[in-house]
């Protein structure tokens, strides 16, 4: 605990260094890009620490034996992962051009492939969890959560996509354009942080069966 809070305050640290830089070099893309990454990491750390100090996390909780050979924990740390490159990816796209200059067509598409991978991998982490587990709320409750959060995700994507679309021919940008676009932001550090919450959860309650053992075991050799 006491490194993660170590790492917590040098992320802040940077953070605020980063927005000094934002700033002063007049929205550079590597530094803004930079910026709002670093922004992902710090909350996500502060969501793990509320995690590891949180009543839900010193109370006992059965062990559970994961079932089939797909563990459950390996696919929420795939989600967490490809969310966490989905981030990085949108905060390159959203400062790569002014709202009176079209986005790069070759970041949009990266983009909209990243929401698919990630509505596929975070959909089959939430499923397995509800069929699987359907019955201990320690775990079904992130899946529920993430699983709305990230349709509310999608939703805003497409929205701020329309909006963006029709900046250019506006004068300054416009009160939508920029509500739409920081609620789609808000929402996928909400996205990240529920599916960073659900694999904590998962690695306490779960453990690996014999059939994912050797399953494993195979896959290495």
């Amino acid at each position: 605990m006491r490194r993660l809070g170590a790492i917590a305050l040098g992320t802040v640290i940077a953070q605020g260094l980063l927005g000094g830089l934002t700033v002063k070099l007049n929205l550079p893309l590597v530094v803004s890009a930079a910026h709002a990454t670093l922004a992902q990491l710090f909350f996500c750390t502060t969501v793990s620490l509320a995690v590891f100090t949180s009543r839900s996390w010193f109370e006992s909780q059965p062990t559970i034996e994961e079932q089939g050979t797909l563990a459950v924990r390996y696919v929420c740390i795939a989600a967490a992962a490809t969310i966490f490159l989905q981030l990085i990816i949108g905060a390159t796209l959203r400062h790569s051009a002014t709202w009176d200059q079209p986005l790069p067509t070759d970041l949009l598409l990266t983009h909209i492939g990243g929401a698919i991978a990630v509505t596929l991998l975070l959909g089959t982490a939430a499923v397995l969890i509800l069929r699987r587990h359907g019955s201990e709320t320690f775990l079904t409750r992130p899946a529920k959560i993430a699983l709305s959060l990230l349709a509310v995700q999608l939703f805003l994507g497409i929205a701020a996509y329309i909006t963006r679309m029709a900046s250019p021919n506006d004068p300054q940008p416009l009160n939508p354009m920029v509500g739409i676009t920081v609620a789609h932001v808000a929402c996928g550090a909400l996205v990240f942080a529920t599916t960073i919450v659900l694999t904590l959860r998962t690695f306490k309650v779960l453990r690996a069966n014999a059939s994912s053992f050797e399953f494993a075991t195979a896959q290495r050799s």
